[in-house]
């Protein structure tokens, strides 16, 4: 209040008069709370569970993706662009005109539409301007002289687009946004990134009291989105896991969505959706690393401009009723899996990829295993521990819908810690998942 004062932007009077109305308000409260009779409880209460809505249609005009992809790249007449970037940004502009969206772009399209339509855009994180791969660059610094130019904060549109590095309390900071989404609604896309999603364990107090339960405990929603990097590269137990199974553990009663994007369409329309769709809840998103770059993650422009976030994504074999066995997987062990089997050859293998774990699309799923007619297995891939990831979560849902198939896992053996520290033995345990879940 002071500081308020100090600067100007309160009088003492104007500030003596809100403490005042806020300490009427507490006492009006606390003498009506006292007139309410204690109520009796004759059974134990069941409240409905909020429904899980259909994700929204998110596609855009493709005049406007164009417009967005020209403007992420751009800077005023005197700003210098370091080489390196600008070689970067012309293989992005190559990648464009041949009709296809990287992830960097997807999601730099996400936010710059939105902001076009009167979203405001907010991302906070402890690499969030580069990007910890180094790969969204929302914010340019000028090679010369370092200056910032943040061009999604210069787009001609009602909203407004903000980008900080925040500093390495995840505590505090997920705390701050997370009150800042409650507040937003939906009027503000507000988005929080873990450096690598290990690093969210250090955030724990706000996600177990605040995160998934406010809205149990207090009625309270929000609409924040966590980006947590996420998947096992031989980096160790520090730098794999955004603890998928902690989360998993915590969901209830549609408190929250956790997905996991496998291409740059998908992870554009997730993004959309967050604000359009017709409940607000917090939106865990597990990112990749190593994909960031890679050809199997890209998306038509055509996807873009139709469609909505789809739950689940199908395989394409030619031969359905060849297929015997159906590999369920979320992530990169996905894009994998499937490019194991073209390799090997295994035509009754199908790969489907679960994009969104919770609230569980079990009837995209039922309808999906419909269509594969011989399939008399059904196969959970993951790449982390048994004990961790979405296996605990996943195979009591997989119980009640497949009692007629059987249904095994194929996970790294349980272990106390994420990930390994050894590369020969990341290298070794990697090939052993992909033999036993597909040959």
């Amino acid at each position: 209040t002071e500081t308020l004062v100090r600067r100007g932007d309160l009088t003492l009077e104007e500030a003596e008069a809100a403490l005042d109305a806020f300490n009427t308000r507490l006492q009006d409260v606390l003498e009506e709370v006292r007139t309410v009779p204690v109520p009796t409880l004759e059974a134990v209460p069941h409240s409905p569970v909020p429904a899980d809505v259909e994700n929204p249609m998110t596609g855009v005009p493709v005049e406007l993706i164009l417009s967005v992809a020209r403007a992420t790249t751009s800077a005023p007449a005197g700003f210098t662009i370091h080489p390196k970037l600008e070689r970067q940004f012309a293989q992005r502009h190559q990648l464009l005109e041949a009709g296809e969206v990287d992830w960097a772009l997807g999601e730099a399209l996400a936010f710059g539409t939105l902001v076009h339509e009167g979203v405001n855009v907010r991302l906070m994180g402890q690499d969030s301007r580069r990007g910890t791969f180094s790969h969204r660059h929302a914010a340019l610094i000028d090679y010369e002289n370092g200056d910032q130019w943040v061009p999604l904060a210069h787009l001609d549109a009602p909203g407004f687009f903000t980008v900080r590095d925040s500093f390495l309390s995840e505590y505090a900071a997920l705390g701050f946004e997370y009150g800042y989404s409650v507040e937003a609604k939906q009027r503000t896309l507000v988005l929080w990134e873990a450096q690598f999603g290990d690093f969210v364990n250090g955030a724990e107090i706000i996600i177990d009291n605040f995160l998934v339960a406010a809205e149990d405990k207090w009625g309270q929603t929000a609409s924040l989105t966590m980006l947590l990097p996420h998947g096992y590269e031989g980096q160790g137990p520090e730098h794999s896991s955004g603890r998928i199974e902690r989360f998993l553990s915590l969901c209830a009663r549609n408190n929250i969505r956790v997905a996991v994007p496998t291409t740059s369409a998908q992870y554009f329309h997730l993004l959309r959706s967050q604000v359009r769709r017709e409940r607000v809840a917090p939106l865990v998103i597990f990112t990749p690393k190593s994909l960031l770059r890679a050809t199997q993650t890209r998306s038509s422009v055509e996807e873009f401009v139709n469609g909505s976030f789809q739950r689940v994504l199908d395989d394409h074999p030619e031969d359905r009723a060849a297929v015997t066995r159906v590999v369920l997987a979320s992530g990169k062990v996905a894009h994998e899996a499937l490019g194991y089997r073209d390799e090997w050859g295994l035509s009754h293998v199908a790969v489907v990829r679960v994009e969104q774990l919770y609230p569980w699309p079990a009837e995209n799923i039922e309808a999906l295993l419909a269509t594969y007619p011989n399939a008399q297995e059904v196969v959970w891939l993951q790449e982390e521990p048994e004990n961790m990831g979405a296996w605990p979560f996943v195979h009591l849902q997989m119980h009640r819908q497949l009692r007629d198939k059987q249904v095994r896992h194929v996970a790294r053996h349980e272990s106390a810690s994420p990930a390994t520290g050894s590369g020969l033995v990341h290298a070794a345990e990697h090939a052993d998942l992909f033999d036993r879940a597909l040959r």
